[in-house]
C-alpha cells in the first residue's frame, strides 16, 4: 500500500556465506526465517534475567511520580528485547553476500536510530525524562533513519508514495495509475519533499507513542506487536519479500522471548525503551517493501483509534495530550471488571482477527476494512458504556481513577464531607445531647476501612 524509497524487493540477507547465493532460494529463506526467530526468542529470554539482576543489584527502579506509585518491578525489559534483535539480526542478516551497499546502510541507520531511542528512554526508565526531550530523541531518530546524507539524497526510508487504492477502477472520478505521489517521485533533498519528510516523521513517531501509550496492562503491548509482526513476516513471504519475512520474524521472535516475564502477574516491564523501539521497528518493517501500512492500520486500528480518541478527549478538557489518566480503552475494560489477562485476550483476538482480513483484501477492500476497524471501536465503547451503567459505575473521561476503586474513594469522600458538615452543625447547636468529642468518636468508628473501601 505504500512507496517508500528504500530499496528493490530483493534478498537482503542469507546464513553465512558471501558467495553461495545469488538468488531468492525459499528453501533457505524459510530456514533462516525459524532459525532466526527462534535464536531472538532465546536471547531474548535469557537476557532479561541478566537485566532484571542488575536492575535490582543497582537499584535501576523507575522513582515515584506525581499519581503514581513507587515501582518493584523493573522497567527495562526494552534492553533485552533489543539486543536480542541485534544479535541475531547481525547473525542472520548483515553477512548475507546478495546484500547490496544501500541496503546495508538502511540496516546500519535503523539500528544507529534504535541504539538512540534505546539509550534515552531507558534513562528515562529509571529517571524521569520530560516529554520535550524524549520527543527530541525521537525525531533525531527518525532523521537518522531518512538518512539525509551530503550527496543530496535520502538514502534510508522515506515515504512519499502509496499505492492507489482505486486503481482497479477505470471511472474518472478516481484517481488513475497503481502510484499517488506526495509531490515528489525520487529521493532528492528538495522543499516539495517536505510533506513526505513530515509524513514520514508522523508515521514513525506515532507508531513509538501508539505502541508506548497501549503499555499499560501485563502482557498486552508485547502479545499485540508480537502478532502484528507475524503478519508483517507473512505477507512479506506471500510477497516474495522472503528476507524482510525473515527479519520480521527475528523481530517477532525477539519481543515473544519477553513475553513470559511479562505475562500477568509480570516480573519485568519492557518499560519506554521496550515500546519505543518496538513502535520504531514496526513503522519501519511496514514500509519495508510497501504494501503493508494497510496492513498495520488494521491490525494495529484499534490502539490506534483509542490513542487519537484520548488524545482528542485530553485537548478538549484543556489538558496536555500526554496527561497520565486512565482513560484507555484497556482501562475502561478492566473497569468493567475484567482482568488483565481477559483484555490481553480480547485485543490478541481483534488483532488476529484485523490481520487475516487484512492479509485476504485487496487495496480498495482495505479501506473498507479500515472502516470495520472504526465500527469495532464504536461497538466496544458502546459495550463498555452498557456494563458500566448495568454494575452502576458512572462513566468518567476525566479522572484517573476509573472503576471500583475510584468509587470507593469517591463514596468514602462523600462520607468524609457529610461527617465534617454534621459536626459543624452539632458545634453550632446551643441545646446538644452529645458533645462533640463523643460524636467524632462515633464518627471514627463508623468510618468504613480500607479492606472495606475496596471491597465495595
Amino acid at each position: 500500500m505504500v512507496l517508500a524509497r528504500l530499496f528493490p524487493s530483493q534478498p537482503l540477507f542469507f546464513l553465512f556465506s558471501t558467495h553461495m547465493f545469488n538468488q531468492d532460494h525459499p528453501t533457505v529463506n524459510l530456514m533462516l526465517l525459524v532459525a532466526g526467530s527462534v535464536c531472538a526468542f532465546l536471547a531474548s529470554y535469557v537476557l532479561l534475567y541478566g537485566v532484571a539482576f542488575v536492575s535490582r543489584k543497582y537499584h535501576l527502579i523507575r522513582q515515584a511520580e506525581p499519581g503514581r506509585t513507587q515501582d518493584k518491578v523493573p522497567r527495562l525489559g526494552g534492553v533485552a528485547i533489543f539486543l536480542a534483535f541485534v544479535i541475531s539480526s547481525l547473525i542472520f542478516y548483515i553477512n548475507n553476500g546478495d546484500l547490496q551497499a544501500k541496503e546495508k546502510t538502511v540496516y546500519w541507520l535503523f539500528l544507529a536510530a534504535a541504539t538512540l531511542i534505546v539509550a534515552v528512554h531507558a534513562y528515562d526508565d529509571v529517571r524521569p525524562l520530560k516529554p520535550l526531550p524524549k520527543l527530541l530523541a525521537q525525531t533525531i531518530a527518525v532523521i537518522i533513519i531518512m538518512g539525509p546524507f551530503l550527496n543530496g539524497q535520502f538514502n534510508g526510508v522515506l515515504l512519499f508514495g502509496f499505492s492507489n487504492p482505486f486503481q482497479s477502477f477505470s471511472s474518472g472520478f478516481v484517481p488513475h495509475g497503481t502510484i499517488v505521489n506526495i509531490f515528489i517521485h525520487s529521493t532528492a533533498i528538495r522543499w516539495l519533499a517536505i510533506p513526505a519528510v513530515l509524513f514520514t516523521w508522523f508515521w514513525m513517531v506515532g507508531m513509538m507513542n501508539t505502541v508506548n501509550l497501549i503499555d499499560g496492562l501485563d502482557g498486552l503491548a508485547t502479545g499485540v506487536v508480537a502478532i502484528t509482526a507475524i503478519f508483517i513476516a507473512s505477507t512479506s513471504w506471500l510477497l516474495n519479500q522472503y528476507t524482510i519475512a525473515v527479519l520480521a520474524g527475528i523481530f517477532a521472535g525477539a519481543v515473544l522471548g519477553f513475553l513470559p516475564h511479562n505475562w500477568n502477574p509480570a516480573r519485568m516491564f519492557m518499560g519506554d525503551s521496550g515500546s519505543q523501539f518496538l513502535g520504531l521497528a514496526l513503522a519501519v518493517l511496514s514500509i519495508m517493501g510497501g504494501a503493508k501500512i494497510a496492513l498495520a492500520l488494521m491490525v494495529l486500528g484499534v490502539p490506534i483509534m483509542d490513542v487519537a480518541i484520548v488524545i482528542i478527549n485530553r485537548l478538549r478538557r484543556g489538558q496536555h495530550p500526554l496527561h497520565y489518566d486512565r482513560t484507555h480503552l484497556h482501562y475502561r475494560l478492566q473497569s468493567t471488571g475484567l482482568s488483565a489477562r481477559q483484555i490481553c485476550y480480547i485485543f490478541y483476538g481483534l488483532t488476529i482477527l484485523f490481520g487475516c482480513l487484512a492479509m485476504s483484501f485487496g487495496h480498495f477492500f482495505k479501506l473498507i476494512g479500515i472502516a470495520l476497524v472504526m465500527v469495532t471501536m464504536a461497538a466496544l465503547i458502546t459495550w463498555i458504556d452498557a456494563r458500566q451503567r448495568r454494575r452502576g459505575l458512572p462513566i468518567k473521561l476525566d479522572k484517573s481513577d476509573v472503576g471500583v476503586a475510584g468509587i470507593a474513594a469517591e463514596q468514602n469522600e462523600q462520607f468524609t464531607e457529610t461527617a465534617k458538615t454534621e459536626i459543624t452543625t452539632e458545634t453550632t447547636l446551643p441545646d446538644k445531647s452529645v458533645s462533640a468529642p463523643d460524636i467524632s468518636k462515633e464518627i471514627v468508628h463508623s468510618t468504613p476501612t480500607s479492606g472495606q473501601q475496596s471491597s465495595s
